[in-house]
């Protein structure tokens, strides 16, 4: 895929922004101790599930998998390092918010029908992925091409 000048500057401020909105949100998490437990119990959808994620047992595990998963996805995007493989989980949890306070056909509240920002965030992000956004001024083009081997990894 060729890409102009211009749009690999697109790709990096678009993978920065979505590295800084992750990164944030997991500083933020850890810095108020901030606990999955009230998300937890406002689940609309699906919420056998999610209970299991809530429960005394699961809950610290929970917590510091939440905290940790923002920062580590905020950082790999923002330095464009391993962001294929970052991408995936950054999906799975946009699609794990979405889907937790669906009340068809709103999310969230009458003001998002169908769509809302999480549905957005989770195309953005495979849109970096097939763009390989990490190549462009990050981690992944410095280590692909210094060891081309790992190129499905870094690529």
């Amino acid at each position: 895929m060729t890409e102009s000048t211009f749009d690999r500057g697109i790709i990096l401020i678009l993978r920065i922004l979505m590295g800084w909105t992750f990164l944030y949100a997991g500083v933020w998490q850890i810095w108020e101790n901030n606990s999955a437990a009230g998300f937890l119990q406002h689940v609309v959808t699906f919420h056998h599930f999610f209970a299991i994620f809530a429960t005394p047992e699961m809950l610290p595990y929970t917590n510091i998998l939440m905290k940790l998963g923002h920062l580590l996805i905020g950082l790999s995007l923002v330095f464009g390092c391993m962001v294929r493989l970052s991408g995936l989980f950054g999906i799975l949890l946009m699609i794990t918010y979405y889907f937790a306070h669906m009340q068809w056909p709103y999310i969230e509240n009458h003001d998002n029908f169908i769509v809302n920002y999480h549905l957005v965030y989770t195309f953005l992000i495979l849109y970096l992925m097939v763009h390989h956004a990490g190549r462009v001024f990050g981690i992944d083009g410095l280590i692909a091409k210094r060891y081309p081997r790992l190129w499905g990894l870094f690529g």
